[in-house]
């Protein structure tokens, strides 16, 4: 019987995508992994895999076209055995993949620093979308988009898994059925076969729960203005993308239901410049040179392990304590605004965040990175110093409990020993949850990163 192929959710805010690419055509034959096309998300732009084998028997959704919702038909697989133009005009069946990217499958889970809240219908947002007519299908249950997932052979049930993860894990002889996906659906990715295996940690869990179920504002599909449009000025109307329609909602969404409080230190940064002149000094035969940026990602993550009380995450009637601090960077891409996370950040040596950043920054401007690289982080770090930003308030990323935002180091008179002297001085802004986080709490971060990026030798030793 033919089966749909529907618009997979490939991060978890995604609500709707731009098929930006076929990599296959109608007639020609599929397997389990193989690459059908190239999908753009809010994020980043993602390659979709076949679940189930067969041939394109008729592709419903042409490239370039944008909109396209999560769970909407895009192809027909005619199955082994099948006609081609036969499947293309008979009724499909639901893909595997439904279980595992429709949108009827979000899971509390997809809760997370780049992840978004759970959808819900509200009754301002029912206001303000056409209804669906009675022709248009009902989205499946998830009970029902689950099945197709369990029909597979032996009635064994169909272990999700990317291509990579399959291979690695049969290499190391490792049983995918003994490991929880942390990727999109439950979806089994290289990091969780890393750390079955004993290597890389995968990615913190993101807090549900409580949390998860919290409601999320109604938000109109056109913007409310504070006042009417003036038409007459001359003017261009751009159509916003995914990414920017994702920040919009996300930082609304910040504001409104997280308390903010903000304490701001003045760090003096001469002490860290000369390590770093030295630093890189040394591992200028290795290619590598550091930036404060990365600097600064290591004084973070260790001021949250000697603060636990700050790395942390509110979740409704509990309290998540990490006990790793894993910092997302806000990386600035001609979409917008993306975090890449250094993972275990407290544990890395600096030379190591800094060929990693340089890695993020590349393939994120690329639109390159994979969810499981941006998607968690137990506290984010935001640098605007380098276009003269002296202070600034940035906003939590949830669930995250807390976000460090830096201004510009410049000179200034500042005093040292008791005597008036010039130094070179930066303001860092720390925004807490104050539902997670006491000030006198946050009060101690701040003043352990100041030490640390004050005495830097003491975050490397």
């Amino acid at each position: 019987m033919p089966i749909e192929l529907k618009m997979p959710a490939l991060s978890p805010t995604m609500e709707e995508g731009t098929l930006a690419k076929w990599l296959v055509k109608e007639g020609d034959e599929v397997r389990s992994g193989d690459i059908l096309a190239e999908i753009e998300t809010d994020k980043a732009t993602m390659e979709f895999e076949a679940v189930d084998e067969g041939k394109i028997a008729k592709i419903l959704v042409p490239e370039g076209s944008e909109g396209v919702k999560v769970g909407a038909p895009i192809a027909i697989l005619a199955g082994e055995g099948e006609d081609a133009s036969n499947a293309a005009a008979a009724p499909a069946k639901p893909s595997a993949l439904e279980g595992q990217d429709g949108a009827s499958k979000r899971s509390p889970a997809e809760v997370g620093p780049k992840p978004d809240t759970p959808t819900g219908t509200s009754p301002t947002k029912a206001s303000v979308e056409t209804p669906p007519s009675s022709s248009t299908p009902a989205p499946p249950s998830a009970a029902a988009a689950a099945a197709p997932a369990s029909s597979g052979g032996e009635g064994q049930e169909r272990i999700k898994a990317s291509p990579l993860a399959r291979r690695l894990a049969q290499a190391q002889n490792i049983d995918l059925s003994s490991i929880e996906g942390t990727g999109p659906g439950g979806r089994i990715v290289r990091a969780d076969v890393d750390a079955a295996a004993g290597g890389a940690p995968a990615a913190a869990p993101q807090p549900g729960g409580a949390f998860a179920a919290a409601p999320k504002p109604a938000l109109a599909t056109h913007a409310v203005l504070p006042g009417p449009i003036e038409q007459a000025i001359p003017h261009e109307a751009v159509k916003l993308s995914n990414v920017r329609k994702t920040i919009a909602r996300r930082l609304t969404e910040s504001k409104q239901q997280i308390p903010h409080i903000y304490l701001t230190v003045d760090i003096q940064l001469d002490a860290l410049l000369k390590v770093r002149g030295e630093l890189n000094a040394g591992l200028e035969s290795r290619g590598v040179k550091l930036s404060v940026n990365d600097l600064l990602i290591k004084a973070l993550a260790q001021a949250l392990i000697e603060v636990p009380e700050c790395n942390v995450a509110f979740a409704g009637d509990q309290l998540l304590k990490y006990s790793r601090a894993d910092i997302s960077v806000a990386v600035s891409i001609p979409a917008g605004l993306i975090t890449p996370i250094v993972v275990g950040a407290n544990t890395k040596s600096v030379s190591a965040i800094s060929t990693e950043m340089k890695d993020f920054a590349s393939r994120a401007r690329e639109g390159k990175l994979q969810p499981t690289e941006y998607q968690g982080g137990t506290a984010s770090l935001s640098n605007m110093g380098m276009y003269g930003i002296k202070n600034f308030e940035a906003v939590i990323n949830p669930p995250q409990g807390m976000i460090m935002a830096i201004g510009a180091g410049e000179k200034r008179p500042y005093v040292i020993n008791d005597s008036l002297q010039i130094a070179t001085v930066m303001n860092a802004t720390g925004s807490f949850d104050h539902r997670a986080i006491d000030g006198a709490d946050g009060a101690r971060l701040m003043q352990v990163f100041k030490r640390l990026v004050e005495k830097p030798l003491a975050m490397l030793a």
